[in-house]
C-alpha cells in the first residue's frame, strides 16, 4: 500500500508562485514514475506533469510548460510542483498520483494518462485571484 499526502496548496494572486510537495509512504519510491494532475470545478481531471522514476526525464501539459517545474528527491520520498506566474484557471484542486511500475510505453505516451496511475493523494487546492 503506498500513501501520497499532498501540501502547499492555498491562495495566491495572479503572478504568483507556490510549491506543491507530495510525500510518499514506501520503500521502493525511488521506482515510482510521480504525476500531478489538476481538476476545476465542473472540467474532468487533466495532466500538469510527469517526472521518470531517477528524475531524469520530465512532461508538461503546453497549459504549464515554462512556468511549472516537477522535481523530486527520493531521500525524502517527496515529488514538488514548483509553480510560477500563476492564472486564474490554473485554479483547480491538484493530485498526484504514482505509477508503481513505469513501462516503457508510459515515457513515449502514458504519463499523461490517469488511468496509468495505481495510487493518489487526497488533493491539495490552489486558488488563483485575479
Amino acid at each position: 500500500q503506498v500513501q501520497l499526502v499532498e501540501s502547499g496548496g492555498g491562495l495566491v494572486q495572479a503572478g504568483g508562485s507556490l510549491r506543491l510537495s507530495c510525500a510518499a509512504s514506501g520503500r521502493t519510491f525511488s521506482n515510482y514514475a510521480m504525476g500531478w494532475f489538476r481538476q476545476a470545478p465542473g472540467k474532468e481531471r487533466e495532466f500538469v506533469a510527469a517526472i521518470s522514476w531517477s528524475g531524469g526525464s520530465t512532461y508538461y501539459a503546453d497549459s504549464v510548460k515554462g512556468r511549472f517545474t516537477i522535481s523530486r528527491d527520493n531521500a525524502k520520498n517527496t515529488v514538488y510542483l514548483q509553480m510560477n506566474s500563476l492564472k486564474p484557471e490554473d485554479t483547480a484542486v491538484y493530485y498526484c498520483a504514482a505509477d508503481l511500475s513505469p513501462t516503457p510505453d508510459y515515457y513515449s505516451s502514458g504519463y499523461y494518462n490517469p488511468n496509468r496511475y495505481d495510487y493518489w493523494g487526497q488533493g491539495t487546492q490552489v486558488t488563483v485571484s485575479s
